[in-house]
């Protein structure tokens, strides 16, 4: 009897090592959760964000309470910070997540653009962030314009061409074949502006297809607007370098940076080779940040 007494003294004593969790604990870990998925929002703007940062930062068991929230909804959370707020992207199966087909359609019918509209995201990701000391340095703010991106891809397309011709190979394949050397002959085809008389932008054209780009990453909170020169320019926010980060080892990432191709919108960075690869092959949907 005496021994059944002291195991229940105990037991009952255990929980209180541990701060029970509360329903107001819950929904605070999801409020914050809430707010990552509002990526425009910034925390030094919104008083209650901020505050549910620094006990994400301070307090081990909320924080661990709010990562939980965000996994159950498919989430992964890239950084929680005053700098990112707490920035979080869609895993392949959540109820969150973008795929490229999707995108694309939304912005023109030929499905045979979704291609185009990932190579255009890799372009922006890849002259946003050309040297790897870029994507580490934290306080680098990379800049790109809409027709900036357009002459980097125009520019690649070039030394795909001339790399194909060395080697002998295939320079006008299918449309539809997978991979940046079955690609380039589409976009460099395909009209920089459109047809129009005042040489408005179409959405077809590549500097429309690179315009619903950065447009979708401005609204997502990954980029900001700063003029409308060069087709419209814009800088990167912390949470977009987070992103390109979580993607920077994707093979058609490498690719667009093994061609050596100089950015043109400031002059300052240059691309350097990735490493020697044999599997460099972008996929139809590739596109950031998509999922195929």
């Amino acid at each position: 009897m005496t021994e059944h007494v002291e195991w229940s003294d105990t037991e009952a004593s255990a929980p209180a090592a541990h701060t029970a969790v509360t329903p107001a604990d819950a929904a605070d870990a999801a409020r914050l959760v809430a707010f990552g998925l509002q990526p425009r929002l910034q925390p030094a703007r919104d008083q209650e964000y901020a505050e549910l940062l620094r006990r994400h930062r301070e307090d081990p068991a909320f924080a661990r309470l709010a990562d939980a929230v965000a996994a159950g909804l498919g989430l992964i959370v890239l950084e929680v910070s005053p700098r990112a707020g707490m920035a979080v992207t869609a895993a392949e199966d959540s109820v969150f997540a973008v795929r490229m087909g999707d995108y694309a359609r939304r912005t023109s019918a030929d499905g045979g653009d979704r291609f185009l509209h990932g190579l255009a995201h890799l372009a922006v990701a890849a002259m946003a962030y050309p040297r790897p000391e870029d994507l580490a340095d934290d306080g680098y703010i990379g800049r790109v314009s809409v027709n900036g991106v357009d002459a980097f891809v125009r520019q690649a397309c070039r030394r795909l061409e001339e790399r194909a011709e060395q080697q002998g190979e295939n320079t006008d394949p299918a449309s539809d074949a997978p991979g940046l050397e079955a690609a380039w002959r589409v976009w460099a085809r395909r009209s920089a502006t459109g047809a129009t008389k005042d040489a408005r932008r179409l959405a077809g054209s590549t500097t429309g297809i690179v315009g619903k780009a950065v447009a979708f990453l401005t609204d997502s909170g990954f980029l900001q607007r700063t003029g409308d020169d060069n087709g419209g320019t814009y800088r990167t926010a912390a949470r977009y370098q987070l992103q390109v980060r979580d993607m920077a080892g994707a093979a058609a990432m490498a690719e667009l940076l093994e061609l050596g191709v100089v950015p043109v919108t400031d002059g300052v960075p240059t691309l350097l080779p990735a490493e020697e690869s044999d599997d460099l092959e972008l996929v139809a949907d590739a596109g950031l940040p998509f999922h195929s």
